[in-house]
């Protein structure tokens, strides 16, 4: 560990504040998955200088494709230093050390919260789209998902009662991005009924007694994992008929991008067939 300080302080000597303020911003640095798909998204892959291990790996990443053609970076103070970026963006809750070490250069900074409703989502492009220098690009984003969110929205305060059940009986709660996603493909959330209680973790048991809609499977990876196989569960599988059930990659609505809507297509599929059976 003392070593690895040294090393970073050798850095910092050697490109301080001046050095790192003097260089024009074509050298982006990205620290978190969101971010990374955002710079993926709109910056010239010729500015990235490495985005996290993340965002190849295809359980996580809509973009894993596109992002082995650009490079990625350890995601600690000593890489990002080294590095010489000079622009680095993360998310509120990743990377913090290395995104103050970042901020002590006097280099700009740009963090991203994660998206709790679609209607950050374009707030959020161009915000990334501004701090690159690629404005145009973002306001084009910014016009392509409002009018695919326009076209394919669709609110019902009565509709049918959807429950995203994750790895380890995990349920969405009211005030998260999925749980607006459920809002604008029509449907209610089990986890916002008042017999369900606001609860972060349901029971199996609990789940198939009280059984809602549509039973949503929010897979996070491939199901090698005790918590991940409960998805798997053959008594929760027979439980519930093949029109009231589905599965959606936790990587469509693990940030908010514009691929987010993909989900919602998805859930006006499932509830046509929900539909078509009563």
């Amino acid at each position: 560990m003392l070593k690895a300080w040294c090393f970073l302080l050798a850095l910092l000597l050697n490109y301080g504040p001046h050095a790192a303020l003097a260089a024009p911003r074509n050298r982006i640095v990205s620290l978190n998955l969101c971010t990374d798909e955002l710079v993926l998204m709109l910056a010239r892959p010729e500015n990235i200088v490495g985005l996290s291990p993340m965002v190849r790996d295809c359980q996580n990443s809509v973009l894993c494709m596109q992002a082995r053609t650009v490079p990625t970076l350890r995601v600690s103070a000593e890489s990002v230093v080294a590095h010489r970026p000079d622009l680095v963006l993360g998310g509120t809750y990743t990377a913090r050390v290395a995104m103050q070490v970042a901020r002590t250069l006097g280099l700009p900074v740009v963090t991203l919260r994660p998206a709790d409703k679609l209607d950050d989502i374009p707030a959020q492009i161009m915000t990334v789209a501004d701090a690159i220098g690629e404005p145009e690009r973002g306001r084009q984003l910014v016009a392509d998902f409002r009018a695919r969110l326009k076209a394919i929205s669709f609110s019902d305060p009565h509709g049918p009662i959807a429950a995203i059940y994750a790895a380890n009986g995990f349920v969405t709660q009211p005030g998260s991005l999925p749980d607006d996603v459920l809002r604008h493909a029509g449907f209610q959330n089990y986890a916002a009924r008042k017999s369900a209680g606001h609860m972060a973790r349901l029971p199996l048991e609990n789940l198939i007694a009280h059984p809602p809609d549509l039973l949503i499977l929010d897979r996070s990876g491939k199901g090698y994992s005790i918590a991940q196989s409960m998805l798997d569960n053959p008594v929760l599988q027979n439980a519930f008929p093949e029109t009231h059930k589905t599965d959606i990659p936790a990587r469509l609505w693990l940030c908010g991008l514009p691929q987010t809507l993909d989900v919602i297509a998805r859930l006006k599929t499932s509830r046509a067939a929900l539909d078509s059976f009563r």
